[in-house]
């Protein structure tokens, strides 16, 4: 049975910003219930060991970009081979990711949306249509929704909520068209992430 996404959170000790909106909101699970879920959540946390924090790391890079385990020990192991620093690697990796740039545009209020806004074909990449998730943008690569499926329940309210949304700095959006362009592979600069990437690293290196 898989775990909803607030109690993903809250195992996680911190906001992986799962749910969108919601995440910014007194409704957020962190706000309402900042601790283990289970009988025992309350009580204090032990430490954890170097393997442990190492594993937690791990499992939080995985649920925040909702990845499987082989496919974030693939994207380690080209990281580890590449020229560049194998943090900074593994962080393009992930966020060119076509599920990842489709929230980045901010026409998915969660990478699990966008994913499903992938997995359903609704994506073009370059004008083609696309429905893997996984598939990795190049700087110039243009995406936009398709105009057939402006009207599904899963855009509801998109243009109004793109209003008041500007992407990072390496991505540029055409809010009226719903179409984003990639300007620039991003760098770790570019990019916050709550994950502890060397300690992911250095799992993996074991």
């Amino acid at each position: 049975m898989k775990e909803p996404p607030c109690k993903k959170c809250r195992r996680a000790g911190q906001k992986l910003f799962l749910k969108g909106e919601r995440c910014f909101t007194p409704k957020c699970a962190m706000v309402k219930k900042p601790y283990v879920p289970g009988m025992h959540g309350r009580k204090r946390r032990r430490a954890l060991s170097e393997y442990g924090s190492q594993l937690a790391e791990k499992q939080k890079l995985k649920i925040i970009y909702g990845i499987t385990e082989k496919q974030l020990r693939k994207y380690f192991k080209e990281a580890a081979k590449s020229r560049g620093v194998a943090t900074d690697v593994l962080l393009v990796k992930l966020e060119t990711r076509i599920d990842n740039i489709i929230f980045r545009l901010g026409l998915a209020e969660s990478r699990a949306k966008a994913r499903q806004i992938v997995g359903h074909g609704h994506v073009l990449l370059n004008d083609r249509k696309i429905d893997i998730p996984s598939i990795r943008v190049e700087k110039g690569d243009i995406i936009k929704i398709k105009k057939s499926s402006l009207n599904k329940g899963l855009f509801k309210n998109l243009d109004i909520r793109l209003k008041k949304f500007n992407p990072p700095v390496w991505l540029s959006l055409d809010k009226e068209n719903w179409r984003g362009n990639i300007l620039a592979l991003p760098s770790k600069e570019d990019i916050e992430s709550p994950v502890d990437l060397q300690m992911i690293v250095e799992y993996y290196s074991r």
